[in-house]
């Protein structure tokens, strides 16, 4: 249970980071953060503690000489607002991720071993390993086009092959845990992330 998720936000209430239940009480317990509940209201341990609201919804508790405390499935940071930025890696796992594991000319979902990378414009024709030029591709898609160009192999792209836009929430989610405490908080990252987009 000390190792389980806990969902970090930041002062604007924006997801930045997965740790675990173990941090959570201490950066709570040393007022480093507070908890969150679905509603919004933050916490302070003391007050967690007494609550005894979440524990009546949860069985994720820690048993205690002062009795059960609810873990904390969301917790506030109090003083970092900002949001992490970080480098996307071009990497085989990226690009699966990319795409969903789908072959981007049949639509085909082998399953990871059964899939390879394509360069869309082939290396013998000048083509690059980059996010633009490298699909996933199912064997036979991969066999049949071979060395060519999609069409010239009479293949065609599902969509344009780009670099992902870097998101939090791609490291926020750990093996696509995801509680139900969190979905307020991400549907929220959802909305201001699309905001930033059109403004800019």
């Amino acid at each position: 249970m000390l190792n389980s998720s806990v969902l970090v936000l930041n002062r604007s209430f924006l997801p930045i980071h997965v740790t675990s239940v173990r941090r959570a009480f201490s950066l709570i317990y040393q007022g480093g953060a507070t908890a969150v509940n679905e509603n919004y209201e933050t916490f302070d341990f003391e007050s967690w503690c007494e609550s005894g609201g979440p524990a009546s919804r949860t069985k994720d508790c820690i048993r205690t000489l002062r009795g059960p405390i609810p873990v904390p499935r969301v917790i506030l940071l109090r003083v970092f607002d900002r949001v992490p930025r970080k480098q996307l890696r071009f990497s085989r796992a990226n690009i699966f991720s990319r795409d969903k594991s789908t072959c981007q000319y049949c639509s085909a979902r082998p399953g990871r071993a059964h899939l390879n990378l394509d360069h869309v414009i082939p290396r013998t024709q000048g083509g690059k390993m980059t996010w633009g030029n490298v699909v996933c591709c199912c064997i036979s898609c991969n066999r049949k086009k071979g060395g060519r160009t999609p069409e010239q192999a009479g293949l065609k792209l599902r969509s344009v092959p780009r670099r992902p836009r870097w998101s939090p929430l791609m490291s926020v989610m750990p093996h696509g845990v995801r509680y139900l405490e969190w979905q307020p908080f991400l549907g929220d990252y959802d909305k201001a992330l699309e905001f930033n987009q059109s403004a800019s």
